[in-house]
């Protein structure tokens, strides 16, 4: 345990002099007098399948004598590699939820190319943890937690605009290695009726969706599932936890309307089946209640539909004037409903130059997708006065389109410092104020991504049937507005650019009624983030939260019962 020794005075030194609570309502965190020993480490790591994990930071390796090392190499190869980002422990996609920003506003941190002298310290990135390869690993790993007091931090992938899979000085559990798929030609759940058999696949906690597609691919089917360059955000982990919107929603229904059963270690270190049937509160608040708050998720079994063709149609078009981007724009909001009402999903992004849409149609036939989707493409030829490029395409399988999308993309979505506000675009302002909304969205210089992620079938579903914020099922497209900040930006940098995204957020607040947004892709800064996350269903996450965990081993930032801790949820508050 010398290395751990040595990082107390290196890679932690605010924490290590100024950290010295030990009351009752406090976590024992990385520096505190109470941390377990070394031999309490030992201990624990004789119980477990794996050596315990000692994370760093992504660009540790190149400090020291480690810049022209070959290690080095591999992290500056590979530093906005999602991919290679989730196979290193601890690592964040966003660099800047590695970071710390300390009380005095410097900032804990270790960046790729530092200046002279600057040190890599550990920042909001667990000093130690485990490597979990069985569910006996979670429950041996949450045991020694609430023996020792210990805050924990669950990390799978790091794709996590909350930085939920970070916590400074706390205690990782890492499940990105539980990889097991299994294939069932027909689940029934734990103490279900043989009538809920179905065609489903099971998923461990560490499985990405381009292994899931692979595997339900292979077997000619389909699944919803989330969509990144590289396949590389967990299946059965955060992604699912907080609902999982997909371009497949619009079709199928979201992650949570697709979700079987779940096994998962809870605070008590049992480990329980979770479905219709079995644990049915602590099912319902799974399905969206977030990841990280109720416990660890161990595997996911998902339903799976036939693998049918897809049609795929782009476009990108370009605006000369601030009058033609208000009147594309106004008639693209406009027509939303009939997309999702015939099962079109898609992304896309626009600001006053310009607007990019990908957007798919599952099992049509090329002339009804042509006849369409040609009224709109012609709109906006007529509107630019040609300055647009359009294309339908026919694809064998959702797997086959997904490789051509990321193929052709040369931008990488991680590696980089940002944080990210949305708000869910109701279909009764589409229908009613589409040039309003319009307006509110070419009004960002910087653009607005655009997620059409919703209706369609999903808006048949009960919105009470699951913890999911109940305005999805009214819901279109989720709108996303960004802040970015350079690598080594000081704390007065960071919280301008903080500043800019909150007042961001009242502009795009106008384009919804109640300020719903997806908690997976949302804003540590929310006015009152229970409402925006879950609206009228949050009482009821509370209350199951507080009987399945009612010590709070498991907190996250702006998770279920995060409000009755301080900021750095370090110790409680109320």
């Amino acid at each position: 345990m010398k290395s751990l020794a040595l990082l107390s005075g290196f890679l932690f030194p605010a924490l290590a002099a100024a950290q010295t609570l030990n009351g009752r309502n406090c976590r024992c965190l990385y520096g505190h007098a109470c941390w377990p020993s070394a031999a309490a480490f030992d201990a624990l790591a004789a119980q477990l399948s794996q050596p315990l994990l000692r994370p760093l930071p992504a660009a540790s390796p190149c400090y020291g004598d480690g810049g022209a090392s070959e290690a080095c190499t591999v992290v500056r190869n590979n530093f906005t590699n999602a991919t290679w980002r989730a196979d290193v422990p601890g690592v964040m996609q966003s660099p800047n939820f590695e970071a710390y920003v300390l009380p005095n506003n410097t900032v804990s941190l270790c960046s790729l190319n530092p200046p002279a002298g600057q040190a890599c310290e550990q920042g909001s990135v667990p000093p130690i943890g485990v490597d979990a390869r069985t569910p006996e690993d979670i429950q041996r790993a949450i045991r020694f937690a609430r023996q020792h007091n210990l805050r924990i931090v669950v990390h799978n992938t790091g794709h996590d605009f909350l930085g939920r899979s970070a916590g400074r000085g706390g205690f990782m559990i890492w499940t990105h290695r539980m990889k097991d798929i299994t294939y069932h030609d027909a689940f029934v759940p734990q103490n279900g009726p043989r009538s809920s058999s179905r065609e489903a696949i099971t998923l461990g906690a560490g499985v990405q969706w381009g292994e899931a597609y692979a595997a339900a691919h292979a077997r000619n089917r389909l699944i919803v599932g989330g969509v990144a360059k590289g396949g590389s955000v967990g299946a059965a982990g955060g992604w699912i936890l907080g609902g999982g919107h997909s371009a497949l929603t619009p079709s199928f229904g979201f992650g949570v309307d697709n979700v079987l059963e779940f096994k998962t270690a809870t605070a008590d270190a049992k480990y329980l089946t979770v479905n219709d049937y079995t644990n049915r509160s602590l099912f319902w608040a799974l399905r969206g209640g977030g990841g990280g708050s109720l416990g660890v998720v161990i595997s996911v079994t998902y339903r799976v539909h036939p693998d049918v063709p897809i049609i795929a149609s782009f476009a990108i078009a370009n605006f000369s004037s601030p009058q033609i981007a208000q009147t594309a724009i106004t008639e693209f909001v406009s027509i939303q409903p009939k997309l999702t009402d015939n099962r079109w999903g898609g992304y896309g992004s626009l600001n006053n130059r310009g607007l990019q849409i990908f957007y798919i149609a599952p099992n049509v036939s090329m002339s009804v997708a042509q006849d369409f989707i040609n009224p709109f493409f012609n709109f906006l030829t007529n509107v630019t006065e040609g300055d647009v490029v359009t294309a339908i395409i026919p694809f064998n399988s959702f797997s086959d389109w997904m490789d051509f999308i990321f193929a052709a993309s040369l931008t990488s979505q991680v590696g980089s410092n940002a944080e990210i506000s949305t708000r869910l675009l109701p279909r009764d302002g589409a229908l009613t104020r589409p040039a309003e909304i319009a307006k509110a969205l070419l009004s960002f210089p910087q653009g607005v991504g655009w997620n059409c992620v919703s209706g369609g079938v999903s808006s048949r579903v009960d919105p009470d049937s699951v913890a999911f914020h109940p305005s999805w099922r009214k819901a279109l497209v989720e709108v996303a507005i960004s802040e970015s900040w350079g690598e080594n930006a000081s704390g007065d940098e960071i919280r301008a650019a903080q500043q800019r995204l909150i007042a961001n957020t009242k502009i795009l607040d106008t384009t919804t009624t109640d300020s719903a947004t997806y908690y997976n892709e949302a804003s540590l800064h929310e006015v009152d983030f229970r409402k925006s996350f879950w609206g009228r269903h949050y009482p009821r996450l509370k209350e199951i939260k507080r009987q399945v965990d009612p010590t709070d081993l498991f907190v996250v930032p702006r998770g279920v019962g995060s409000e009755d801790w301080d900021a750095d949820l370090s110790c409680k508050s109320r």
